[in-house]
């Protein structure tokens, strides 16, 4: 799963816009580098977790690689949009402030099926998300940089959704049990990780205000979704329920959820 298809050399540097570059897609690239630069240490948990199976551990290591290189690809284009950040101190910061238990030996789902469903819904997530970034930003590098990563999200998804089908014939997860990991870990997004991870990038010169940067940051990002973008990721969630997408219950879902998402973006723009 070696990502050869793209390199962060190969891209239109020479086509950079910094007119183009809004200074809130700035703020959201500059964070989304910190997290995405993580991969390896996401890595290293579902290798304690996975510890019994060589083979999917191999591909996690190859996924963190292209994670790691989402991350990097970010922070580059952010460094030359803003010459006076500092990718890797905002790493440090990151890093210092905001840590993972890579020790657990066990899934904090309850289960290796479980992971792997948490797994796709965290590759639904950002496939839409860097889908929605690429679709508003009219600055040519990032726009690219963007889809590249959308496309390797989704890719990651299907991989995550193989290995999740391949434990569901020994770990028994049914709908509902599937269903509610999906739910837990949407709700997760609204955690300390991407409002840190906005902090250290942003605003580190002050001291940490988890309402106030988690405010803005759910502003920003939500505020680039369209009901298609929104109607894709129900229709991910779905299959890694184990529902069926593109029923009546979908379409429902789809709507609610477009809804909700620019109700919590108006709140938070309110409260930022």
């Amino acid at each position: 799963m070696a990502n050869s298809h793209w390199t962060i050399e190969g891209l239109p540097w020479d086509k950079l816009d910094q007119a183009k570059a809004s200074p809130d897609m700035l703020k959201l690239a500059k964070a989304a580098a910190l997290v995405e630069y993580n991969g390896h240490i996401y890595a290293d948990y579902l290798c304690n977790v996975f510890r019994e199976d060589p083979v999917f551990c191999d591909v996690v290591r190859q996924w963190a690689i292209e994670e790691v290189q989402h991350g990097e690809a970010l922070g580059t284009w952010a460094s030359r949009i803003d010459p006076s950040w500092d990718f890797q101190a905002a790493v440090k910061r990151f890093r210092d402030g905001y840590q993972i238990d890579i020790d657990a030996m066990e899934s904090k789902r309850g289960s290796r099926a479980g992971e792997l469903v948490a797994r796709c819904i965290v590759e639904t997530g950002t496939s839409s998300y860097y889908t929605a970034l690429a679709e508003a930003t009219e600055e040519p590098v990032f726009k690219q940089i963007c889809k590249h990563i959308a496309a390797d999200e989704l890719r990651h998804y299907k991989l995550f959704y193989d290995h999740l089908k391949r434990y569901l014939e020994s770990e028994k997860l049914n709908r509902v049990q599937r269903l509610m990991v999906c739910l837990s870990r949407i709700n997760e997004t609204e955690d300390d990780e991407l409002s840190y991870a906005f902090y250290a990038a942003n605003y580190w010169t002050r001291p940490y205000e988890r309402v106030e940067n988690n405010a803005e940051y759910t502003s920003l990002a939500y505020s680039f979704y369209r009901p298609h973008h929104v109607d894709r990721m129900v229709g991910m969630v779905f299959k890694a329920s184990g529902l069926k997408p593109h029923t009546w219950l979908h379409n429902w879902a789809a709507k609610f959820a477009y809804k909700r998402m620019h109700q919590k973006a108006e709140t938070a723009r309110l409260a930022a």
